[in-house]
């Protein structure tokens, strides 16, 4: 159970972070287009799938940024 705990403590952190990042880019930089938008989620899903690989196939630290 503990170690459930630490993985959503963990999710909610790393969640924390992207939207203090996103908050701080759009104060910078204006809010997005609905363009640049839809390519953050692309990729968002691409690294989600690639992270997924890795999980089930234990392909971790190949050195290849994808």
């Amino acid at each position: 159970m503990s170690a459930y705990v630490a993985e959503a403590l963990r999710f909610k952190r790393d969640r924390d972070r992207l939207r203090e990042l996103s908050d701080w880019l759009q104060e910078e930089h204006g809010p997005l287009t609905g363009e640049e938008r839809s390519t953050a989620f692309e990729e968002l899903e691409h690294l989600g799938a690639e992270h997924a690989y890795r999980r089930t196939t234990g392909a971790h630290g190949t050195g290849k940024a994808s």
